[in-house]
């Protein structure tokens, strides 16, 4: 059942879909517009792990409402790269990425994901099936519902609250 929102719904690229997989008070604070510490230490960390990697391939190619760190194409395929500065969030690494897929599949066009970890010198290849499809179809429904509330979510601690550009405004 959808939510009555009183504004436009949220654009959802891959930021809310990793958000939604860590913390869902960021999705809150993200679709209204409030936006991290942008010179918060592990943001500036990432997009210099980011910049600095993989200089051969296309970076930050824009995609919808989304904005894909690497493209290239490999034995015919395109390949989505998405980098990050460790596997410590694969798993909303990998949901992020698959969301990319997901987009690109929704426009007829066929890809493969990679997740690129260049600190650790690793990388994860990413398919999108139909299971991670109708997933990622509850995962939007949700973030919309979350966009919707009027106030954010009760802060709640994880293990990812020591690195987040958000704390401040979480536990002050």
């Amino acid at each position: 059942m959808a939510v009555p929102c009183f504004s436009e719904p949220p654009r959802i690229g891959g930021t809310l879909v990793w958000y939604f997989s860590i913390c869902h008070r960021e999705v809150w604070f993200m679709s209204h517009g409030i936006e991290p510490d942008r010179e918060d230490d592990f943001l500036v960390m990432g997009r210099l792990i980011d910049e600095n990697s993989y200089r051969r391939d296309r970076h930050s190619v824009s995609f919808g409402d989304n904005r894909f760190d690497i493209v290239k194409v490999e034995d015919g395929t395109l390949v989505v790269g998405e980098v990050k500065k460790s596997s410590r969030s694969i798993d909303a690494a990998r949901l992020q990425l698959a969301h990319y897929l997901y987009d690109l599949w929704k426009d007829g066009i066929i890809a493969k994901g990679q997740l690129l970890f260049p600190k650790e010198k690793r990388r994860k290849e990413v398919e999108l099936t139909e299971e991670t499809r109708h997933r990622l179809d509850g995962v939007y429904e949700e973030i919309r519902e979350i966009a919707c509330m009027a106030a954010p979510p009760k802060a709640v601690k994880n293990r990812f609250c020591s690195v987040c550009a958000y704390s401040d405004l979480c536990w002050s």
